[in-house]
């Protein structure tokens, strides 16, 4: 077989392999996960940190919820891409 033809399958082959480890652990974390909250290891389940997702484009969130006054940007702490 050709070299390229070769190195390209055993690429993919390697990308393929990286994609289901990837998802078995996903797939065992949630599973993880889902037990502890069932046993009551919901405080362990809990200390997951979800990051905030900002409410404008700029990263800054809103402050309040009148929607007649202008909300103040808080400064997030990374910028939004």
């Amino acid at each position: 077989m050709h070299p390229e033809i070769l190195r390209e399958l055993t690429s993919q082959r390697g990308r393929e392999m990286r994609t289901q480890a990837a998802q078995a652990t996903l797939a065992r974390s949630a599973i993880r996960a889902r037990r502890a909250h069932r046993r009551g290891g919901a405080a362990e389940a809990a200390k997951i940190a979800i990051p905030a997702v900002p409410d404008y484009v700029d990263g800054s969130f809103r402050t309040d919820t009148v929607l007649d006054s202008r909300p103040g940007p808080v400064p997030s702490q990374r910028h939004a891409a």
